[in-house]
């Protein structure tokens, strides 16, 4: 599969993921379950791979981060980490 970025992350936002699961005071087990319940299935595992860029994310996956996370979707925009510094 070719790649778009360089580099070795595989995706933008795991670390706005990160920041936005402990700013609700979730565990990753916790997000994994809610997405479940979306009918998205991440492993606690993957969640762990997300945040440390090592996983890709699809868009099915960004928009239920975003619903579980109660915050719009385009926050998980690579454009919203570059604003927040």
């Amino acid at each position: 599969m070719a790649r778009i970025i360089d580099g070795e992350a595989q995706n933008m936002i795991g670390d706005i993921v990160r920041k936005y699961r402990k700013a609700a005071k979730m565990s990753q087990q916790e997000l994994s379950v809610k997405l479940e319940l979306l009918g998205v299935y991440v492993c606690r595992g993957s969640i762990s791979r997300i945040e440390d860029k090592s996983r890709t994310v699809t868009d099915i996956e960004l928009y239920a981060l975003a619903k579980v996370l109660s915050i719009p979707w385009d926050e998980l925009s690579p454009n919203a980490m570059f604003l927040d510094n």
